[in-house]
């Protein structure tokens, strides 16, 4: 596994902008933190964290004929959210580009954008090191890094409310996949009491 977390490393030092690589790789060291806090394959973190982006800087309509090619499109709103599809692309082309078959970092990078219901611990650890990895800078920050050092679940909870609080506050209407990801977190937190 180290061997192609030092590829995935080159491939995106190779592909992104220095701005996009600084932030994939802030991704990288809060995704391997909180792997390690919460029982999670270190590795196969860091492997979803260098990948999650690389489809990123393909332009808007070229992800969407790559989409459409692979059957990527899953919801209508997919088609008026073109910056949605980058996760999934990424994913298809590590598969199939890059011969990385376990499930688990393939759905940690396809869903890093919106989420899914039953997302596994990995999916949550590289979804929320996107929002808070050490160069975002936004008021609730600390706050959202702390709740997802102390719990997963709760932290993750919490990031997908502070998107949907934001794109409420930007008049932007959130994906349905984000709001069923929010519903199931909900629910999943309300079993645990």
């Amino acid at each position: 596994m180290i061997k192609k977390i030092d590829y995935f490393r080159s491939l995106a030092e190779k592909t992104l902008s220095l701005k996009r690589l600084k932030h994939t790789l802030g991704v990288e060291v809060t995704a391997i933190e909180l792997a390690g806090i919460h029982g999670v394959d270190t590795e196969a973190a860091s492997l979803a964290a260098l990948a999650h982006d690389l489809a990123k800087k393909i332009p808007l309509e070229e992800q969407l004929e790559m989409a459409e090619k692979w059957n990527l499109i899953w919801y209508p709103e997919d088609r008026e959210n073109l910056q949605v599809l980058h996760g999934r692309i990424a994913a298809y082309m590590i598969k199939n580009e890059h011969g990385i078959n376990d499930k688990d970092i393939l759905n940690a990078v396809a869903n890093h954008t919106l989420g899914r219901p039953g997302m596994s611990r990995l999916e949550m650890i590289i979804y929320s090191a996107d929002l808070v990895e050490p160069n975002r800078d936004f008021s609730q920050v600390d706050n959202l890094r702390k709740k997802l050092y102390d719990d997963l679940v709760v932290g993750t909870f919490l990031c997908v409310e502070h998107t949907l609080t934001h794109l409420k506050n930007s008049n932007k209407i959130p994906h349905p996949l984000t709001l069923e990801t929010y519903k199931d977190l909900k629910k999943l937190l309300l079993n645990q009491d």
